[in-house]
Order: structure tokens, then sequence, then C-alpha cells
């Protein structure tokens, strides 16, 4: 456990360094190309990010490129392990 909180706050500190809170953050996703599926993702992010999907060749999996508006580094922590919790995801 000491671990993931020693790598999270490193993690914290480089998106610190790089970023003037509040700051624009892009997320990057592959989903399942299921609806129900990509409409949670929607929901965790809300009306205001922007969101560009696009299709794989076989049309299985979608890739969702997300911006949103971060208050700070422990917001950003929050929406992938809220993300996370959708069954099939992938985190880039």
């Amino acid at each position: 456990m000491d671990e993931d909180k020693e790598r999270l706050d490193k993690l914290r500190a480089q998106l610190d360094e790089f970023h003037q809170w509040p700051s624009m953050y892009m997320f990057k996703f592959v989903i399942p190309s299921d609806e129900a599926k990509i409409v949670k993702l929607n929901g965790i992010f809300g009306e205001s990010a922007e969101i560009r999907q696009r299709l794989s060749k076989n049309g299985k999996y979608t890739s969702m490129t997300i911006r949103a508006m971060m208050l700070n580094a422990d917001m950003i922590f929050d929406k992938y392990k809220e993300a996370g919790k959708i069954e099939g995801i992938i985190s880039l």
C-alpha cells in the first residue's frame, strides 16, 4: 500500500510541476463499443468536457479522447478511478 501511495505522490508532484490548476487535461481510453458503457464514461466527465470518439476498424472497440477542466491532480486520479469501474475499459 505504501508503494501505491508513493507512486501517486510522485505522479501528483509531476502533474503539479507541469500544470497550473485549474487546467485542461486530456484523458484517453479504449472501451468496448457498448452504448451503455460509452454513456457511463461520458457521464463521468459531464457535458462541459470535449469528447471525441472513434470506432476501431472492426467496430468492436471505441477510442475516446476527453478534454476536461481539472481543478487539481487529485481530481484526475478520481476520474481515472471512476472510469476504471467500467468493465473492459483501458486507460492510456
